[in-house]
């Protein structure tokens, strides 16, 4: 309890503090959205497609996924037959999360 009461205190600090002594400047200028120093025409906020972040998520997905198996492929030859049948498992998974997002479409660019 006395550390997260600690961490809240020390957190409000630094808040109260970068208030305090951090530079104040207010104009127009830095409501805008930056873009290159090129001067936006119309709105800022654009929508993109939804099919975008799917792909994007199902990308970082996969890829830390991914990530996991490095691990096991240095250690493969102390985890034995155990660690072959814990990877298949993983594999498994893996190939059925990606057969589910296929046959609905999210890898479909449209």
């Amino acid at each position: 309890m006395a550390a997260a009461l600690t961490g809240i205190g020390l957190v409000a600090l630094a808040l109260w503090l970068a208030g305090l002594i951090g530079p104040r400047s207010f104009n127009a200028q830095k409501g805008e959205a930056y873009e290159c120093g090129i001067p936006t025409r119309g709105e800022s906020m654009a929508q993109f497609k939804i099919g975008y972040y799917l792909f994007a998520i199902l990308f970082l997905m996969f890829d830390v996924e991914c990530v996991f198996l490095f691990p096991w492929a240095v250690r493969m030859r102390e985890l034995g037959g155990a660690g072959l049948l814990s990877i298949a498992v993983f594999f498994i998974i893996l190939v059925l999360g990606l057969v589910y997002a296929w046959r609905k479409g999210a890898l479909e660019w449209k």
